[in-house]
C-alpha cells in the first residue's frame, strides 16, 4: 500500500532516518518483522528494498512506520531523495519476528552498525512489556568510528547499561564489539538471560564462537539481500545445520529473517 512520507532526514554522515504515514489497517509490526518499500510510480530500480522497522506507532486514522537506513547502493540513495509529501509503497509486514521472553531477568542486545535499528524497536518492546518489573536491559553497540555511530541516545533511554564500541577507538571501547561481550559472557547466566544480535555476519560468526561452551539463548536477525519478500525468488538462501547434522535451506525472509544462531551453519 501507499504511504506519505512525513520526513527524510540526514541524521549523520550517509545514514538517513525516513518517517512515512500509512493507512490505519496497516498490521502493526512485531520486533525483528521487516517492510518491503519501492518509489511509487518508479520502475528503475524494478526490485523493492527491505528495510527492518525502527520504531511504530498509531495515532487517530493513520499508523506511521520509521525506517533508519545507511545510503549503500542506488536504491537507498533514490530513497535519500525523497521529501515531505511524496508516496512511497510499503509492503509488510514480513517475515518472522524475535520471540520475547517476559520472565527474562536480563536481555542483552549486541549489534553492529545499521544493525541498532531492529533491536531498538525490539529493545523499546521489552521496555513496554516489562513495566515496573526491575528487568535489566544492555546494549552493546560497535562501529567502525564515531560517525557512523546513529541512533545513540535512544537506545541509551530504554536500556539501563550501553557499551559503545568502535574499531579505530574513536569512541567508547577500542576493538570490535565482540571483544567487549566476551569480558563479559561469564556474568550471563543462561535460564536469565537472553541474547539478541543483528549486524553483518563476522560478527555473528565470532558471537557464535564465544556462545559455543555457554548455552545461553541467541536469536539473530540476518539482513540478507531479498528480492520478493514473499520466498518467491530464493534470493536470500541462509545455510541451517538440520537436526542429523546435515546442512538444510533456509529463505531468510520467511523463514527468517530470525533464527537462532545455534541452527546456522557459518562454514
Amino acid at each position: 500500500m501507499n504511504g506519505a512520507v512525513i520526513k527524510n532526514r540526514e541524521i549523520c554522515a550517509g545514514h538517513f532516518l525516513l518517517s512515512v504515514k500509512l493507512p490505519e489497517s496497516f498490521k502493526t509490526p512485531m520486533p525483528g518483522q521487516f517492510v518491503m518499500t519501492r518509489d511509487t510510480g518508479r520502475n528503475d530500480p524494478l526490485l523493492g528494498r527491505p528495510f527492518s522497522v525502527y520504531h511504530f506507532e498509531r495515532s487517530e486514522n493513520k499508523a506511521t512506520v520509521e525506517i533508519l537506513y545507511k545510503v549503500v547502493g542506488k536504491g537507498t540513495l533514490l530513497l535519500s531523495r525523497l521529501r515531505e509529501g511524496d508516496l512511497l509503497e510499503v509492503l509488510g509486514p514480513y517475515g518472522r519476528a524475535f520471540d520475547v521472553f517476559p520472565e527474562a531477568e536480563r536481555v542483552v542486545f549486541i549489534c553492529g552498525g545499521i544493525g541498532i535499528a531492529p533491536i531498538t524497536y525490539l529493545a523499546s518492546h521489552y521496555r513496554k512489556r516489562s513495566g515496573a518489573r526491575n528487568v535489566k536491559l544492555v546494549c552493546y553497540y560497535g562501529a567502525s568510528e564515531a560517525e557512523n555511530l546513529v541512533g545513540i541516545e535512544k537506545i541509551k533511554d530504554i536500556c539501563s547499561k550501553v557499551f559503545i564500541c568502535t574499531d579505530d577507538g574513536s569512541e567508547g571501547y577500542q576493538g570490535l564489539v565482540t571483544e567487549k561481550f566476551g569480558e563479559d559472557v561469564s556474568s550471563y547466566e543462561p535460564g536469565t538471560s537472553n541474547i539478541y544480535a543483528c549486524g553483518p555476519r563476522p560478527m555473528f560468526k565470532q558471537l557464535s564462537k564465544l556462545l559455543a561452551v555457554n548455552p545461553i539463548s541467541c536469536q539473530i536477525l540476518m539482513e540478507e539481500r531479498m528480492a520478493c519478500g514473499v520466498g518467491a525468488c530464493l534470493g536470500c538462501t541462509v545455510l541451517l545445520n538440520d537436526a542429523e547434522g546435515q546442512r538444510a535451506r533456509a529463505r531468510a525472509c520467511i523463514d527468517g529473517p530470525v533464527f537462532n544462531i545455534r541452527d546456522i551453519h557459518w562454514g
